[in-house]
């Protein structure tokens, strides 16, 4: 039995306090698999607290999986299969008293993201090539072999896979960075859906481009409202997300993917199509840069089918862009790291990698299923292989006391503002994302906290005259 006595951090329930450090003891190796935890009573006096604390630590151990209860014997730490991630690692999980975050577009938690992690940073250190290149400046774009990599893997995803045309990039909000600044001029009109991915309505700012909401509805963006637009002043360049909106998740039909690529070289307006937020390939239309290559910049990533932190994508030009690309990538970080982009490629190659995706489709699908059952009376709207769910509220609830109210029972939600365009108006509703809660059980809870809330009579403060 280990003499293990922790040394607490400050702030939060004691009893969380010590499962936590109990987590950091495990990945610092201070406590090794298998070894046995201390008394509960023995830990309590030394730690000065009851031992009913001791007993809810222990349990909050256990339900991460840090720890096991023995009938008899006591409490041990977990041993893990060679091959396990460290016991602690849950991609996307929010540190938080008891709080389920479902704000946050993230890929469902699974133990493989850490372990094909693991295996591919293994890898790298036991083949001195991949460090010896690891060390080394590559082309700004990536190494030839790099971009083949990452090609062969969108390919397999019925994503563009022309490894000429590719340039690695730094996750999708980097890409969406350099088409900003690197075909756009400040003071210039840039288009998109009146409700957007925040990252874009950011660039825009950053790079001081003038707005342009272009109003939607269930087929996605409005392209005769655009045609307007454009009569009047056409954008320099327009980002859209033509397969799930984000947040509304609105499909871009097939009629108005036509005549917005015919609007395009009409106007001559450059088209940013993200595709970073996975649908199963039978969920989405024709891609724009299919319809358009000339004009199209397609960028994806890693981040909703691996990981996030991994902070590796692609951004697919116009051959005629592609100097121009490369030098902005290059003024802005030079390239991106080869170390994080041979992980990534090897992450991507591992078969695991297949089966994680797989999982993840059909956890996403169940639930989904759940989401739309429990939240059927507000009409939620969820595409088929979508994570994001988008909730129209009841007549007299507006979303930023919605916002505040769950936040106090427990559960985060987005509003639509940091979705606005422009000075678009925000509608009265929420996005809610499937992927974060750790498990099913999780999301079933934010959910039921979701229905009670929304069942029970608004508020109707009146505070002026």
């Amino acid at each position: 039995m280990t003499i293990w006595t922790p040394t607490l951090a400050d702030g939060g329930p004691r009893y969380r306090r010590i499962a936590e450090a109990m987590a950091e003891a495990i990945g610092r190796g201070d406590l090794s698999p298998g070894e046995k935890l201390p008394p509960q009573r023995q830990l309590a006096d030394r730690l000065g607290v009851t031992v009913g604390t001791i007993t809810r630590a222990y349990a909050e151990a256990q339900r991460h999986g840090w720890v096991e209860s023995r009938v008899g014997s006591g409490t041990y730490v977990r041993r893990a299969a060679e091959d396990e991630p460290v016991p602690f690692f849950r991609a996307g999980q929010p540190a938080g008293d008891g709080v389920i975050d479902i704000s946050m577009s993230l890929p469902p938690p699974h133990p493989l993201r850490a372990l094909g992690l693991k295996r591919a940073l293994e890898g790298i250190t036991a083949s001195p090539e991949a460090l010896q290149d690891a060390t080394e400046y590559q082309h700004e774009a990536g190494s030839e072999t790099q971009r083949a990599r990452i090609a062969a893997w969108q390919g397999s995803l019925g994503l563009p896979d022309d490894p000429s045309r590719l340039l690695i990039t730094q996750g999708g909000q980097h890409g969406i960075h350099l088409v900003a600044h690197a075909l756009a001029q400040p003071g210039d009109l840039v288009a998109a859906d009146a409700l957007t991915y925040p990252g874009f309505v950011c660039a825009a700012q950053q790079a001081h481009l003038r707005p342009m909401a272009v109003p939607m509805d269930a087929d996605g963006l409005d392209v005769a409202a655009l045609a307007r637009l454009c009569a009047r002043q056409p954008p320099r360049l327009l980002y859209t997300t033509p397969d799930l909106n984000n947040p509304t998740g609105a499909r871009l039909s097939e009629a108005r993917r036509e005549r917005l690529v015919a609007l395009a070289r009409e106007h001559d307006i450059w088209l940013i199509e993200d595709a970073v937020q996975y649908l199963p390939e039978a969920e989405r239309g024709t891609p724009l840069i299919d319809l358009a290559p000339e004009r199209t910049l397609h960028i994806f990533s890693t981040s909703k089918v691996l990981a996030g932190g991994l902070r590796i994508g692609s951004l697919t030009v116009p051959e005629q862009l592609q100097e121009r690309l490369c030098s902005a990538l290059r003024s802005q970080s030079w390239m991106v790291p080869p170390l994080m982009v041979e992980a990534a490629c090897r992450w991507m190659e591992d078969p695991d990698s297949r089966e994680l995706l797989r999982w993840q489709i059909d956890e996403l699908a169940a639930r989904r299923r759940l989401a739309l059952e429990r939240l059927a009376a507000y009409g939620p709207l969820c595409r088929e292989g979508s994570s994001l769910i988008w909730l129209p509220l009841p007549s007299g609830r507006r979303s930023s006391e919605v916002q505040a109210l769950l936040a106090r029972r427990g559960v985060k939600v987005s509003t639509p503002e940091p979705f606005c365009m422009g000075s678009e108006p925000a509608p009265q509703a929420v996005r809610l994302c499937l992927g974060p809660a750790e498990t099913r059980e999780t999301l079933a809870r934010a959910l039921t906290i979701v229905d009670e809330l929304l069942c029970e009579p608004p508020s109707s403060p009146w505070q002026t005259l």
